[in-house]
């Protein structure tokens, strides 16, 4: 299983208040088995959304690849989600989200672990 996670750095998250944008992506790359780790300024903006796509249409032929955006609240990530999953032609259930809006960097990395540890649970029980 191989999981590209994208990190949205957009309006709801404050870097200088909650996260250090500059080492998460790091911090992540080291501290889970992911393919990569990236943090975009603004996914829900137009180049953030062809960045999204490009990324889940490079993982598209691969049934064990999974694409995990970490962003801001579940509507905008839903919306986002939607419109990308559908331009991309990506299967919807390798796509994940977690949601890390005004979070400091332990709580991000805890949802990122905690979402990597349900799909491990889930990808193991479908083997």
């Amino acid at each position: 299983m191989k999981v590209k996670t994208l990190i949205c750095n957009g309006k709801g998250l404050d870097p200088f208040r909650f996260a250090d944008m500059n080492s998460l992506a790091l911090e992540v790359a080291s501290e889970f088995d992911v393919s990569y780790a990236a943090v975009h300024p603004q996914l829900s903006a137009e180049g953030g959304n062809q960045v999204l796509q490009e990324v889940l249409r490079s993982a598209e032929d691969d049934s064990d690849t999974f694409v995990m955006v970490c962003a801001g609240a579940e509507d905008a990530r839903t919306k986002l989600f939607k419109q990308a999953v559908r331009d991309a032609e990506f299967d919807s259930k390798n796509c994940l989200s977690a949601e890390v809006c005004e979070k400091i960097d332990d709580s991000i990395l805890d949802r990122i672990g905690e979402r990597l540890r349900k799909l491990a649970d889930s990808n193991y029980s479908r083997h």
